[in-house]
């Protein structure tokens, strides 16, 4: 019997309630393993059991508190010292010894101190202009690996001392070097005192060295062929996004993005690989309306549903920023549709948080004015066309091949775009009319943090 792949995706700007969907359909499903197939240690996907426990988790799989396995996948940045945190929580909640049930791909990249550090550095130069980092270290990370794959060091280094201990000494003269372009525009606050600290410690490298040891003596390390051999057991397999595809590194509004494939095209290529060609269930998550945590554009951003909807799991972040809200986007929506892919359902969260709201509205499209056009450069020559000035924008232009500076001036554009909304009769009317705006059944609707908060609807396409 073939396994039931079901495979999970984040259609805005992460934040979207990923964790929640996933521990839902783990227990639904009795799953026996949750793939994380992108992203790293800056994922947050809040899990609440029904019997009350919750977790945020970062690098175990969100079905870890519902009984199922963990595989990391290659194509995850590993930060070892912030996982064994994570186990720790765990413990708390009666599950020691968590990482027994953690499966690593040999060639999973690590996140080092020095990479976090460079990053929240080079976060600290840009003053105003921050990207919005997480502050995690995964840009510098995939960014170091890019320029030095043979001195970036991955997981499965960590069962061998001296090669790790030579790549981590490289990594600390390639920050300093690093360092030493940004230091014109650091500013002279203990954030980065701090961060200088951590870079310049000579003790550093040895106290990881012991801490990485002791990780990988712990973790389950396995090569290339473990994914053909997890297809080959009974059972439900799901699979978890990270953050989400309004940001991902190629269709994302760049440069306010990650460093990592948010789509599904990670999930589709580890299947391929192993030679999978059975049927899969895509599921597409979002909110009932949209967030977004710090820098870039949120067009259906209303300040007063910012203070009228806090989130308790959301707070602002030093290195993110502020969490922001807006009306359900139709329009960002359709651009996050088309980048993703193919698609079977939707899963609709938060729902219970549309009940404080003395209004329900929907943004259904843009219009943007001539100061936009001269801002960006782009007016009404902007490849893939969004027409003329005040012309009403229901499609964000994709190109092929990805272009990054098509990207750039799509987010100067989304600057300066007005959204135009429209009133919803009820949380039903809106599900209505996010189906038939991305011809797509709403199957999981959320009502609450825990699984049995969730509701299964029958697909009616």
């Amino acid at each position: 019997m073939p396994p039931h792949i079901i495979l999970t995706v984040d259609l805005g700007f992460g934040d979207a309630g990923k964790g929640s969907i996933v521990d839902y359909l783990t227990r639904t499903h009795s799953a026996h393993t949750v793939v994380r197939y992108n992203g790293g240690a800056q994922a947050g996907h809040r899990v609440v059991a029904p019997d009350g426990r919750a977790h945020v988790f970062a690098q175990f799989g969100a079905g870890t508190l519902a009984g199922a396995a963990t595989f990391l996948s290659r194509h995850m940045l590993l930060e070892p010292l912030a996982m064994l945190e994570e186990e720790r929580h765990l413990t708390r909640l009666g599950l020691p010894d968590a990482l027994a049930n953690v499966t690593l791909d040999q060639q999973a990249l690590l996140i080092t101190p020095f990479a976090r550090a460079l990053n929240r550095l080079r976060e600290l130069a840009r003053g105003t202009q921050r990207h919005g980092s997480c502050g995690i270290g995964i840009g510098e990370t995939v960014d170091l690996a890019l320029h030095y794959p043979d001195h970036a060091p991955r997981a499965g280094d960590l069962r061998h001392p001296a090669i790790l201990s030579r790549k981590l000494t490289f990594l600390r003269e390639r920050a300093y070097e690093r360092l030493a372009a940004l230091r014109p525009t650091l500013p002279a606050s203990p954030d980065a005192a701090a961060e200088l600290d951590l870079l310049h410690d000579p003790d550093l490298i040895p106290w990881l060295l012991d801490a990485y040891d002791g990780f990988a003596r712990r973790v389950n390390l396995v090569g290339p062929e473990y994914v053909c051999q997890l297809l080959q057991r009974d059972g439900t397999i799901i699979f978890e996004g990270a953050q989400g595809v309004l940001l991902d590194e190629w269709r994302g509004f760049h440069p306010h993005t990650t460093w990592s494939t948010t789509t599904l095209a990670y999930a589709d290529q580890l299947l391929a690989e192993a030679g999978f060609t059975g049927q899969t269930q895509r599921i597409g998550i979002t909110r009932a309306y949209a967030t977004r945590h710090g820098a870039g554009p949120l067009v259906s951003e209303e300040p007063a549903l910012t203070a009228a909807m806090p989130d308790p799991a959301n707070h602002d972040h030093p290195w993110q920023s502020n969490f922001r809200v807006g009306w359900l986007d139709l329009v960002q929506l359709r651009y996050a549709r088309a980048v993703v892919g193919p698609l079977d359902h939707l899963a609709v969260t938060c729902l219970d948080r549309l009940a404080a709201l003395p209004e329900l509205r929907i943004c259904t499209r843009y219009s943007f004015s001539d100061a936009a056009a001269g801002t960006s450069g782009l007016g009404g020559n902007f490849r893939g066309g969004l027409g003329p000035p005040r012309t009403p924008l229901l499609q964000l232009p994709i190109v092929h091949p990805p272009d990054l500076n098509h990207q750039a001036q799509l987010t100067a554009t989304l600057m300066h775009c007005t959204a135009h909304t429209e009133p919803l009769h009820d949380a039903q009317h809106l599900l209505a009319r996010l189906s038939q705006t991305l011809d797509l059944p709403v199957t999981i609707t959320s009502w609450g943090p825990s699984a049995t908060d969730k509701r299964e609807i029958e697909a009616r396409m």
